[in-house]
């Protein structure tokens, strides 16, 4: 009986996941709808406003994506006219990255990566329900293996397009 109670709630554990990952899809695609933009390609253009200038390994390093996943981003932000390159002055070697007017305009107007209902019910819970869910969440990514993959800290369901 117990054996069959925890396949019922792994299941609807399993469910729930579900949930999350097809809802997370969703605003991902609104995202591309309504900014034109996917969210890493809007984490990236938002970490390139706040830093002002950096250059694209320490990029590549806050947000946690390979240097060959940041070349891809910032080629397409760079074709849109939204972040430009330039070698640095004290080491030609030294590719620096910098948010366009356009780039920095584009983070001015839009909303945060994360769904602002999520992050809005999330600061009216009390702290230490906001740490048993993380503390949860992270159990479930170590079951599930996911520390073998590290992520950028936002959410997106789908491949970098």
């Amino acid at each position: 009986m117990a054996d069959q109670s925890a396949t019922a709630i792994s299941q609807l554990v399993l469910s729930t996941l579900r949930q999350i990952t097809r809802e997370i899809d969703l605003y991902s695609k609104q995202l591309v709808k309504r900014v034109g933009m996917t969210v890493p390609q809007l984490l990236v253009l938002k970490e390139v406003v706040d830093a002002g200038e950096l250059p694209m390994g320490k990029l590549a390093e806050r947000v946690s994506l390979s240097q060959a996943t940041i070349t891809s981003i910032v080629d397409r932000l760079e074709s849109h006219g939204q972040i430009e390159r330039r070698r640095s002055k004290s080491d030609r070697r030294q590719i620096l990255l910098r948010a366009t007017d356009q780039g920095r305009k584009i983070v001015e107007d839009n909303p945060s990566i994360l769904q602002e209902d999520f992050l809005e019910a999330f600061r009216k819970l009390k702290p230490w329900e906001q740490t048993q869910i993380l503390s949860s969440l992270q159990r479930v990514a170590t079951m599930m293996n996911a520390h073998k993959h590290p992520v950028s800290p936002f959410l997106h369901a789908g491949d970098e397009p």
